[in-house]
């Protein structure tokens, strides 16, 4: 009999004074089986309360059955780009994004959308041909959710490449798998919105995981998330493959 997943998912926030908008602190994503759950939901509470963004005076954590079946797929190819400086960074991610097929006015548009978009929760959607915006969301965005990559494969893949067990790079490695797994995504392009994290990278399905180690300034508090797609595809479809569909990441040492 398969095992039956649950999806848990964490929202912490600081709710702004009046007139003010409220912070986003931290948010999480896990899959877990029923007799996980007090685990899972345990390691997303010390999440939110211990993230460098600030004290959350709100939080929720949501548990839903997944009626779905999970599909398992495979962690991307991992390199990282070694750079000295924020402008380096962001010519390095400009020159991978355009290798993955992503025009040079979307590109163009996808960072002055980032920097006119600062507050937007979860990523945006642009066409990776014009440049414009696909999700039609405003300031909420298309929240990424359902997938999972278990600790215990994970350390495994992260022994064997020679990469440290950080849980936030785990994060980003299985989000990028899931969303690049979609036939209409060509790339995503990332940076965290933590102040002490200035690590981002660009993926795409024949790219890659591509770190870059620098595309923002310590202290910066502004994150970035874009997914560049195929404006011809059913984007209704690809935004409920990303909200919906139960992704967990599987490394075979075979493959």
């Amino acid at each position: 009999m398969d095992e039956h997943f649950y999806s848990v998912r964490m929202r912490a926030a600081q709710h702004g004074s009046e007139g003010q908008r409220e912070k986003h602190i931290s948010g999480g994503e896990l899959l877990s089986a029923y007799k996980d759950l007090e685990k899972a939901a345990q390691m997303l509470l010390e999440k939110g309360l211990n993230h460098s963004r600030g004290r959350p005076d709100f939080m929720q954590i949501q548990l839903d059955f997944v009626e779905e079946p999970v599909t398992y797929t495979a962690p991307l190819h991992t390199a990282t780009n070694e750079v000295s400086s924020v402008e380096e960074g962001h010519t390095a991610a400009r020159k991978l994004l355009l290798r993955t097929g992503v025009s040079e006015r979307a590109v163009d548009q996808a960072y002055q959308m980032v920097t006119e978009n600062s507050v937007t929760r979860g990523a945006v959607l642009i066409d990776a041909g014009t440049g414009g915006r696909l999700d039609q969301r405003g300031d909420r965005g298309v929240r990424v959710s359902r997938m999972d990559w278990p600790a215990e494969n994970y350390g495994r893949w992260a022994e064997f490449h020679g990469f440290p067990e950080n849980p936030r790079m785990k994060e980003a490695l299985t989000l990028a798998a899931k969303v690049c797994r979609h036939p209409a995504v060509t790339a995503e392009l990332c940076w965290s919105d933590d102040p002490g994290y200035v690590t981002g990278y660009v993926a795409g399905s024949r790219l890659g995981y591509q770190r870059i180690t620098k595309l923002k300034e310590r202290g910066d508090e502004q994150g970035c998330r874009v997914f560049f797609v195929d404006g011809r595809a059913d984007i209704k479809s690809c935004i409920h493959y990303l909200e919906k569909d139960p992704i967990i990441i599987r490394w075979r040492e075979t493959e």
